[in-house]
């Protein structure tokens, strides 16, 4: 047996994925400090504050934010190497509550929380896109996987996993963004604390999920398999082998 081989999926352990434990901790920390409040079921302790003679809203609203953290939570055990390498029915049941108990109802619910929201148009927006997309990258990983495509299927659920957690490094965002547009109050929003602060959740509201996409699909591309030289000549056409032979 040669003791140089490169170990296979099934020998992954998870220390050698150092990123694992910090990604939990700060999904941990992230829903003990956002889900509490709406436990409660009090309309005077949500974040949010409920649209005035909207009764639909406050409990669409805790919805979300349980069916969001069902989906957060159940997506690190899907990206977690050795998770899915040695507890296969695990990486499935696990899914399975991230895709039905979480990522789409919470994505639904996201589209009318979404508009409903009272921090101005440009979030309004950034809210129905982002709910949108974290629907359509789910739904095209989960047929990927019922066709048995799994590297698609990996691919697309990464992309998910990257809007489930947008809603947290938005709230990351927002503090140099609110420190960032404090001083120019008076100037760039006429004097209204409220409008600065609903740019600087626009701010997060955007960016997050536009980088956290682009750093997905980066680590993809750099995870993705090269084919050997040999391989890529094979396919070339005769005329660019004989050009590049000469």
């Amino acid at each position: 047996m040669n003791s140089n081989a490169t170990p296979t999926r099934q020998n992954v352990v998870w220390w050698r994925r150092p990123w694992i434990v910090p990604l939990m901790l700060v999904v941990a920390a992230f829903l003990a400090f956002s889900v509490p409040p709406y436990l409660t079921f009090d309309p005077a302790r949500s974040r949010l504050e409920p649209p005035e003679g909207n009764d639909l809203y406050y409990p669409l609203l805790v919805a979300h934010v349980l069916f969001g953290a069902v989906a957060m939570a159940t997506a690190c055990f899907q990206v977690w190497p050795a998770f899915r390498a040695r507890h296969r029915v695990g990486h499935r049941i696990t899914g399975r509550i991230y895709v039905y108990a979480g990522a789409l109802p919470a994505g639904v619910l996201g589209l009318y929380i979404g508009w409903h929201t009272a921090a101005g148009p440009s979030v309004l927006v950034a809210n129905l896109a982002g709910s949108a997309l974290w629907l359509v990258v789910t739904v095209i990983g989960l047929r990927m996987a019922l066709k048995r495509r799994y590297d698609e299927h990996r691919r697309w659920m990464s992309r998910s996993f990257a809007l489930a957690m947008s809603i947290a490094l938005s709230r990351v965002i927002n503090v140099p963004a609110v420190i960032v547009l404090t001083p120019r109050v008076d100037s760039a929003f006429g004097g209204s604390e409220e409008l600065m602060r609903n740019t600087a959740t626009s701010i997060g509201v955007w960016l997050s999920p536009l980088l956290l996409l682009l750093l997905t699909d980066w680590i993809l591309e750099r995870r993705r398999p090269r084919r050997p030289a040999r391989e890529r000549s094979a396919h070339e056409p005769a005329g660019r082998q004989q050009w590049s032979n000469a």
